[in-house]
């Protein structure tokens, strides 16, 4: 398009465009019915912008590119303060307690008896709450709840959301708009937009899985688990684009801020917030008495399955707003304000098939496969049981009658076993993963089965890899869960010891779309540069339950050669089976005896590994599978002896503990300093606690070193402390 026009022609462009881009805006975002493509569309936001370049001094007060939200969000979401509070309800559950209320609200009033008290009800939408604020007519700032104090600021989100406007109208019926006025509501997401937006995303990941000749794997695909996650997940994205391509609604039903409030009454007030433009509650009444108020909860919950959206209660608030005013507030809550919650929805059904899911982190997870059936207008067909003791509790087997219900009207689950008597054969839960057959087992005191396969078990194997080159694991750069996922689906991924084979594939994955000789080349030299790991970031890269980063390098001190340890591990479990658990003897005792054969045996030299560690690591190597894996990880890496070189430091002897988000280095980092330095690195504030390094956000722990008077310093002072000690950093970190 040319700008070759004169400034007079310019200057009546940009007043059309204004004009015609803020008349598609509103059909688009408050109208939800765009006439116009969106390549139309812009066109004439770049027409403006030619204009807007060519000719600075004409751009207009109303000009598109001023708009709020105009702009695609690119950056993290900003907080917000609210000017007033944004609350939560109290809860009701029943009649009584909702008369209760009613009587509570007289006494505080001092109200007579025969003083009608007259409420608004409405629909408790379940959505995530939001604040618009209006000045002079416009928005000028959307915010969530946050923590009621503080929320995210969704401003240019918000305007793709429908009956949201960008501006106030006022007919000349009703009063005045206020200079300023907060708009609070409910935005949310109807049930078939919904159910339509899940197949979207499934569909889309079929698509992108045959666009890269890739197995498509439906149970891995993302989706949203219920409406009120999919409008809080669509709402608050960095990218507003996102947003607009949900099908998101708003209904109002209060208010914040205002700098003049133009009626007497709560229903007055939600009356002329839908005389300005926004919704508000199709199901918003007035009740003169308890006997309306619980004729329409009733109502409204007989109505509930077969509404557009879904909903959890009725919200009840006194209607006279001089009243509220008197009434004021108890710690979260109004005190003129209550929410009936509907209970939990049941339905009867059969169990049909008990199946085991085995998770990626080893857990097995029973699910119910249920025969169809509808609750809360929602068609059920599976329900978790948990873990072996629920389906013990329960009694369940296939073929049961049972009641089930939504939890908190979300996850589906068994509230009552109907034919536990009949005379079936108990369920038996497996002792061997149905993935891999390596061995199930349930530690001391827990109640979950996990997998001891671990690296060999197909369920773990994504999750395990991407942990092994994690940063604080072996902190390999360019494999990422993306990249991980894609290899694994082809096959050249399925143990530690294949990303050391990378090299062998270079020309595979180079014909990849997205892959370039550099992009390639840096990631085979990342992988070259680990083959001499650290030998305590290598154990803790296995992914071996209860062996953490400190744990890892805990262990390492005391046996430096990593190959020592299966047949430590082996010593170890056969010292358990010589010396089991006597009938007599108490847990703590037995326990205690685990412990000092895990310090002799593994060499430890703190008090920070006990037998929870000795049993995952006899657990682990006692698998074939997993020795195989081992020896085969050996043969392509060649890891040092594990040394720590300590020296002496202000800080020697102590316990430090760190805290808050570190800038300067990640928190493995500062413990492996700490240990050098001679201290012994904390995850807890305790009164064995010497020092805290608190970097921003450092929380409760920083309440708890004032009351027990421990020494606090920033980051900046450790990085003092370590510069005069010369520590040099670690050539693995």
């Amino acid at each position: 398009m040319s700008t070759d026009i004169s400034e007079a022609d310019a200057a009546n462009e940009l007043m059309r465009l204004a004009r015609v881009i803020a008349r598609h805006d509103k059909l688009y975002h408050a109208e939800d019915s765009p006439e116009i493509s969106d390549p139309e569309y812009d066109a004439l936001v770049r027409r403006n912008a030619e204009l807007e370049a060519a000719f600075p001094h004409l751009i207009r007060e109303d000009s598109p590119s001023r708009k709020i939200g105009h702009e695609i969000a690119a950056s993290p979401l900003s907080k917000v303060a609210h000017e007033v509070r944004m609350m939560s309800l109290d809860n009701a559950f029943s009649d009584e307690e909702l008369a209760e209320f009613v009587a509570r609200v007289r006494r505080f009033l001092a109200l007579d008896d025969d003083e009608p008290i007259e409420m608004t009800a409405e629909d408790k939408i379940d959505g995530l709450s939001c604040s618009l604020r209006y000045e002079h007519g416009k928005l000028v700032r959307a915010a969530t709840r946050g923590d009621g104090q503080v929320g995210e600021d969704v401003t240019p989100n918000v305007l793709h959301v429908a009956g949201i406007p960008q501006e106030l109208r006022r007919d000349g019926v009703g009063a005045a708009i206020p200079d300023v006025f907060e708009i609070r509501g409910e935005v949310f997401m109807e049930k078939d937009a919904f159910a339509a937006l899940n197949q979207r995303l499934m569909d889309e990941a079929r698509a992108g899985a045959q666009a890269k000749d890739a197995p498509f794997e439906p149970e891995k695909v993302r989706q949203f688990a219920n409406p009120r996650n999919a409008a809080a997940g669509s709402l608050r994205q960095k990218d507003a684009e996102v947003t607009a391509s949900r099908p998101l609604r708003f209904l109002a039903h209060g208010w914040g801020a205002a700098s003049e409030v133009p009626a007497e009454t709560q229903f007055g007030m939600m009356q002329q917030i839908l005389e300005w433009g926004v919704p508000v509650s199709p199901a918003l009444m007035r009740c003169v008495n308890l006997e309306e108020m619980v004729a329409h909860y009733r109502e409204l919950a007989d109505m509930r399955p077969r509404m557009d959206y879904d909903i959890d209660g009725v919200v009840y608030k006194v209607d006279r707003l001089d009243w509220q005013k008197r009434l004021g507030f108890v710690a979260k809550a109004p005190r003129w304000a209550i929410a009936r919650k509907f209970p939990a929805e049941r339905a009867e059904t059969e169990i049909e098939a008990i199946d085991i899911q085995v998770g990626r982190t080893g857990k097995l997870t029973p699910v119910g496969r249920l025969a169809p059936v509808l609750v809360g207008g929602v068609t059920v067909t599976n329900v978790t049981l948990h873990n072996r003791d629920e389906i013990a509790r329960l009694g369940v087997r296939p073929g049961d009658r049972v009641v089930i219900q939504r939890a908190g009207d979300v996850i589906p689950q068994v509230v009552e076993n109907l034919t536990r008597d009949a005379d079936r054969p108990a369920f038996a839960f497996p002792d061997h993963c149905p993935e891999c057959d390596s061995e199930a087992v349930a530690e001391d005191g827990e109640v979950d089965v996990r997998c001891t396969g671990g690296l060999i078990c197909p369920a773990q194997r994504i999750e395990r890899l991407q942990h092994f080159v994690s940063r604080g694991a072996l902190d390999i750069e360019g494999l990422g869960e993306k990249t991980i996922t894609d290899f694994f689906a082809r096959g050249w991924l399925e143990s530690p010891a294949d990303i050391f084979r990378l090299r062998d594939r270079r020309e595979a994955i180079l014909a990849l779309e997205g892959w370039q000789d550099k992009s390639v080349d840096n990631l085979l030299t990342a992988v070259d540069n680990k083959r001499a790991p650290d030998a305590a970031r290598l154990l803790f890269g296995l992914g071996i339950r209860h062996v953490g980063a400190v744990t890892a390098r805990d262990l390492m001190k005391g046996l430096r050669d990593i190959r020592a340890l299966p047949e430590k591990a082996a010593e170890f479990a056969a010292y358990r089976d010589e010396n089991p658990r006597g009938p007599d003897e108490k847990e703590s005792p037995f326990n205690a005896r685990m412990a000092e054969a895990v310090k002799r045996i593994f060499e430890v030299r703190t008090d920070g590994i006990g037998p929870a560690v000795g049993h995952a690591l006899a657990d682990f190597f006692h698998e074939p599978h997993n020795r195989d894996v081992w020896q085969d990880m050996l043969g392509q890496v060649s890891p040092p002896d594990y040394i720590v070189e300590t020296q002496d430091s202000a800080v020697a002897g102590k316990t430090v503990v760190f805290t808050g988000k570190l800038e300067t280095m990640s928190r493995d980092e500062a413990k492996a300093q700490a240990e050098r330095l001679g201290a012994k690195a904390a995850g807890s504030v305790s009164a064995k606690t010497d020092l805290i390094v608190a970097g921003p956000g450092a929380g409760s722990k920083l309440k708890k070193a004032a009351e027990l008077g421990i020494e606090v310093i920033d980051e900046a002072a450790w990085a003092q402390i370590v510069a005069d000690a010369g520590v040099a950093e670690p050539t693995d970190s």
